[in-house]
């Protein structure tokens, strides 16, 4: 059962993760590389999961954790593949202890134009896959008697619609935030913290990709004048996985340069 600190514990044994395991599902770069670096460096061992299996190696490779990260190539969506992401964590590291659900998609297409294929594939992943990533990493914690972290990245369209023609994602980023809420009740009595993470705009590869009129439209609108950084969440999945957090769960942080409040 996680373990009841107090005052006098000193900060850096808050933030020491040594002797835990973590997965970051989507770990291979963005905000799941961003991620696995800050978790790794503060003690865990990390199973950087991907459906970009060389990605995922050089993600590993650039962790340089030697024995304390591994790569694991896989679908979120994939009941049986999920299982043998958990199986690798206790394979080989012993136990599972922190798992933050990060993969995600968001193909950008206004709602009248959206077929239902890549409607029903953004819910699979998005949702779907975050579903089975949780039961599978809960059983397991459960079973170990020694309560856990989860961390679900939603978004702020969790919270509110950020642009025209993500009406898909979301849907799933709302049904993301419902299911954590619930979650953190059931498995509270376990010592298993289940919380969400909500990204405003974040550069990445994915986001790289859209139209630059939109990125800068956007931009324009946060109140701290520039797009988040990987790290920036990244230091805030921390809080969450660590023992700073201690009280929290059924919450949903928001790091978004104060973007909602616009």
């Amino acid at each position: 059962m996680t373990a009841i600190l107090d005052e006098t514990t000193p900060l850096h044994e808050l933030l020491d993760l040594t002797g835990r395991t973590a997965v970051v599902t989507g770990g291979a770069m963005g905000i799941g590389l961003g991620i696995a670096r800050r978790l790794h460096e503060a003690g865990a061992a990390v199973v950087v999961a991907d459906l970009d299996a060389g990605a995922a190696r050089d993600a590993v490779a650039t962790l340089g954790g030697g024995d304390r990260a591994i790569a694991f190539h896989g679908d979120v969506s994939d009941e049986r593949t999920v299982n043998a992401m958990v199986a690798a964590a206790v394979d080989g590291f012993g136990g599972l202890d922190i798992l933050v659900n990060n993969a995600g998609i968001y193909p950008n297409v206004p709602f009248l134009d959206i077929d239902s294929a890549t409607f029903r594939r953004t819910i699979d992943v998005n949702l779907i896959g975050l579903f089975l990533c949780t039961q599978a990493a809960a059983r397991r914690m459960v079973a170990q008697g020694r309560g856990g972290r989860i961390i679900n990245i939603t978004s702020i369209d969790a919270l509110h619609p950020s642009m025209v023609g993500l009406a898909h994602y979301d849907a799933s980023k709302h049904g993301v935030w419902g299911f954590t809420k619930n979650i953190a009740l059931e498995l509270a009595p376990h010592g298993i913290w289940v919380n969400a993470l909500a990204p405003g705009g974040v550069t990445t590869p994915g986001v790289g990709e859209m139209p630059s009129e939109i990125m800068k439209a956007f931009e324009a609108t946060i109140p701290m004048h520039r797009m988040g950084r990987p790290d920036d969440i990244a230091r805030a999945v921390l809080f969450l996985a660590s023992d700073l957090s201690s009280y929290v769960t059924g919450a949903q942080l928001v790091v978004d340069g104060g973007r909602l409040l616009a």
